[in-house]
């Protein structure tokens, strides 16, 4: 892989900054687009979360603003909240070696009135969802006249949510002339369709995001009608995952199969569309800090789902087209580690289970079951009621565990900070520790309360 300052238009304090947070050599998407965009090409490509694609449209943008006016320029859009967080994070990192460049997040489940507020002050890079920069336009408090660059991360499951017509709207209101890139994990026929619409003369580009076909291994377990809960049990005990995250069709099969396996003494929590924003962010948090190492989830509620390291991905149910099991495979086998997928079906599903690529069928008598096998954790997360609202920063949070209240640094885990709360991964058997001395001990002069999420 080639290092970054073999493309000479990228400025010498960029490459110096991506080297401090990590970054020398450029992945296949990267190498493969960013040139052509600081030309300002149109691409369309093809590349899985986990593929290095947040970089490859990002540092061409960060290069191509303007600093000196304080106005949008580029609008990047993505299916959900937690991706747009994400990417506007990635980006903040990038682009430190420009710091007065301003990027800021238009999503739901925040207050409009403060992101207009925001809004007034100004801002060079705005990443949000279709549906709230839908809400901004309407209300007339973002105007897309300056904006030169236009991003669609994960088009298709933007298009898969019922997004269509905001894109295209929002696309309406760039009157300039624009650059615009768009990013795809699958290209069905209604990629095609919005590429036609909204791109310029497109390089295209496919990369097989460096998850080969060796970083997965993908099986099939035939069960009987009424047996997929039992199969369910014997392919975790037979896999015994750190993590696992298993899909299922409907949110009321999601319930069912998260008390089942409750009841069975394993760890999962469950993500379906009755959960509100906090919920939704508090599910995630615990399943990506490994306090809950089983998340169950549809489809839906698990678009944008970033998570790392999740090593067992199990279809409950089959998916219903090829596009979604190739978005739940890209779940497991990021950035070129081994993912393994597994597909419980019933006899008459054999077919179906071909559409969806070159699946290995296995008995599951062949299984090598540890019946004591639990999928537990020795983690549990705490709430402190502070947040990034009340300028508390990791470092704050683990003093304070660790210097005041006696907890080795070994025994705390992830630290987790939203605007409003924190969230802290801690050894289960300092728990009450931690509690007893959160109600005593202030953070940065402050007393906050803690509890176990």
């Amino acid at each position: 892989m080639k290092p970054f300052d073999t493309i000479p238009k990228l400025d010498k304090a960029l490459i110096d900054n991506l080297a401090k947070l990590g970054f020398t050599a450029m992945r296949p998407i990267q190498e493969q687009s960013i040139p052509h965009l600081l030309d300002g090409k149109d691409i369309i490509a093809q590349a899985k979360t986990g593929s290095g694609k947040t970089l490859a449209f990002g540092i061409p943008t960060i290069a191509r603003i303007d600093i000196s006016r304080l106005e949008p320029q580029a609008i990047i859009l993505a299916p959900v909240r937690e991706l747009a967080d994400q990417i506007a994070l990635e980006l903040r990192k990038a682009a430190a070696y420009r710091p007065n460049l301003k990027i800021i997040t238009l999503c739901g489940g925040a207050s409009l009135t403060k992101q207009a507020a925001s809004l007034e002050k100004g801002a060079h890079i705005i990443v949000g969802t279709p549906g709230r920069i839908e809400d901004h336009l309407y209300r007339e408090t973002l105007t897309l006249d300056k904006i030169r660059m236009l991003v669609l991360d994960e088009a298709d499951r933007m298009l898969d949510m019922g997004f269509y017509d905001a894109i295209t709207k929002i696309a309406g209101q760039i009157t300039g002339e624009r650059q615009s890139m768009l990013f795809s994990a699958t290209f069905p026929p209604k990629i095609e369709k919005i590429a036609a619409e909204l791109l310029n003369d497109p390089l295209r580009i496919t990369v097989d995001s460096e998850h080969g076909e060796e970083t997965f291994s993908e099986y099939g377990y035939e069960c009987g009608s009424g047996e997929r809960d039992e199969a369910l049990i014997a392919l975790l005990q037979g896999y015994r995952p750190r993590s696992a995250a298993i899909f299922c069709n409907t949110k009321e099969q999601v319930a069912n199969v998260t008390v089942y396996l409750l009841d069975h003494d394993f760890d999962a929590i469950d993500l379906q569309g009755d959960l509100d924003q906090r919920e939704r962010t508090e599910t995630l948090i615990q399943f990506a800090n490994g306090s809950i190492p089983i998340l169950v989830a549809t489809d839906v509620a698990s678009r944008g789902l970033d998570i790392k390291d999740i090593e067992l991905i199990v279809n409950y149910d089959l998916p219903f087209s090829a596009e979604t099991y190739t978005h739940r495979k890209g779940r497991s086998g990021r950035s070129g580690a081994q993912g393994t997928i597994l597909s419980l079906y019933e006899g008459g599903q054999k077919g179906k289970l071909k559409e969806f690529g070159n699946i290995e069928l296995r008995s599951l008598d062949t299984l090598e079951c540890d019946s004591s096998f639990r999928a537990q954790s020795t983690l549990r997360t705490v709430t402190i009621n502070g947040g990034k609202k009340n300028k508390l920063r990791a470092g704050d949070i683990l003093g304070c565990l660790g210097k005041d209240i006696g907890i080795e640094g070994k025994q705390i885990g992830k630290i987790d900070i939203t605007d409003q709360r924190s969230y802290v991964a801690l050894d289960k058997k300092v728990l009450s520790k931690a509690l007893k001395g959160l109600a005593k001990v202030k953070i940065k002069g402050k007393m906050y309360k803690g509890w176990e999420l």
